[in-house]
């Protein structure tokens, strides 16, 4: 059995249920009486096993959960978290916020961020949406704007990431609106404008979201931090998008040549992954620039090696062989990804099933067309117009290359009609240039 002494269990025991919403009479049910369980939780009575097993059993628990965590209180917890960041001491903080029930909301808030971040940083998504989810509750709880607003940038961020584009589009606005109003610092107005960028941009409302990023690289001239090193690439999405790719690399560029890896080597690493795909995407294609920066990025995940990371590396090797024709290396890399859990984001993964069914057209497999205007259509009902353009473009391109291949024919890929009317049309929705444009 465990040594449970007293008065830590009941100490323990009371911050479990508390936790849980429970009275005393709701916990003891019929198993126990509710002055016993009053002792136990004033340190009166020494608990025994099947105690211990019961009350267990009633909270959904193990019996080693009664143990006090080593971090003891949440702010000791927490301020372990945000020192050192290490998965221990996360781990312990997220035992620590689900005993602490009755802690200050602004102290469960601080615990619910740091959770979210670590969450973020794995790659966990849906793990993310469900603290920060929690997180903009309490921060309606705690009243603070500053509060309010942050949750509500971060809560857009993540929603975007898992391809929720309106209810992502509703949080950035209202944050936005919230510092605006309440005149809140350069910090959080600048946070509050690269969520709203890149969801404005992602739900096709370029223009929106090009005067928004001027705004935004006006409100950090002077810096060289993360926030400032965040606008630029931020700023560089919305040019990539507007087909102005010597705009996107001054950007993107800048923000190379100014941002250390000392300051954020988790940003540094992603903006080398940023640039390189820029490479790959602007025209004519630059490969080798691509290659330089993929293998800038891949010597710093020696460092900061997060499977989110590693798994965003690799989806760029593959791209990266696809564009300089060496389709088996790009088929290896997609089947390697395949047997991993994804830590990527939907756009990510997006992604991936655009180049394998392109890989199919190559191969004369009719089924990557359905399979790439499936996923159009699929973008254009979750309102990613911008995504839905992509796609389209890219199928058209495909069309082109087989038939020049003369692999059209061979596979009954011929006749097929309207794709680049399509792609044209989602292309002026989300305002991006023209196909082959």
């Amino acid at each position: 059995m465990l040594m449970l002494r007293q008065p830590a269990f009941g100490h323990r025991l009371r911050k479990l249920r508390m936790a849980q919403g429970l009275s005393q009479t709701a916990l003891a049910g019929e198993g126990m009486s509710t002055g016993y369980l009053s002792r136990l939780e004033s340190g009166a009575r020494q608990p025994t096993e099947r105690a211990v097993g019961y009350l267990a059993g009633r909270l959904g628990l193990e019996a080693a959960d009664f143990e006090e965590p080593a971090t003891g209180s949440l702010a000791h917890a927490l301020t372990l978290a945000a020192s050192t960041g290490s998965p221990d001491a996360v781990e312990a903080l997220r035992q620590a916020l689900t005993a602490e029930g009755h802690e200050s909301p602004v102290l469960r808030w601080q615990a619910l961020w740091l959770l979210a971040q670590a969450a973020r940083v794995q790659g966990d998504h849906a793990l993310e949406l469900e603290r920060l989810t929690r997180l903009v509750g309490l921060g309606e709880e705690v009243g603070v704007c500053e509060l309010r607003v942050r949750g509500l940038t971060r809560l857009a961020r993540c929603l975007r990431s898992v391809g929720e584009i309106n209810p992502a589009l509703e949080a950035a606005v209202e944050a936005h609106r919230l510092a605006l109003s309440e005149e809140l610092g350069v910090e959080d107005r600048a946070a509050a404008l690269l969520a709203l960028v890149s969801v404005q941009a992602e739900a096709g409302r370029v223009g929106d979201a090009r005067v928004h990023a001027d705004e935004l690289t006006v409100l950090v001239e002077g810096r060289a931090d993360a926030l400032w090193a965040e606008a630029m690439w931020t700023a560089a999405a919305v040019r990539m998008r507007q087909g102005d790719y010597p705009g996107a690399q001054a950007c993107l560029d800048d923000a190379l040549d100014r941002f250390g890896s000392q300051e954020d080597l988790v940003l540094w690493t992603r903006l080398r992954l940023a640039t390189a795909r820029l490479h790959l995407q602007k025209l004519p294609a630059d490969p080798e620039q691509a290659q330089r920066r993929a293998a800038e990025a891949e010597a710093a995940l020696a460092f900061v090696g997060t499977p989110a990371l590693r798994q965003d590396l690799t989806a760029l090797k593959a791209d990266l062989a696809f564009a300089t024709g060496r389709y088996d290396d790009a088929r290896a890399l997609l089947a390697a990804l395949a047997g991993d859990q994804s830590r990527m984001t939907y756009r990510g993964r997006v992604r991936l099933e655009i180049l394998r069914h392109q890989l199919l057209i190559l191969g004369g497999d009719p089924c990557g067309i359905q399979g790439l205007r499936d996923l159009a259509q699929q973008a254009q009902q979750d309102a990613n117009i911008d995504l839905a353009a992509e796609i389209w473009r890219v199928l058209a391109d495909a069309l082109t290359q087989a038939g020049q291949a003369g692999l059209a024919g061979q596979a009954g890929l011929a006749g097929q009609t309207g794709v680049a009317g399509q792609a044209g049309q989602a292309g002026r929705l989300s305002g991006a240039s023209p196909v082959g444009g």
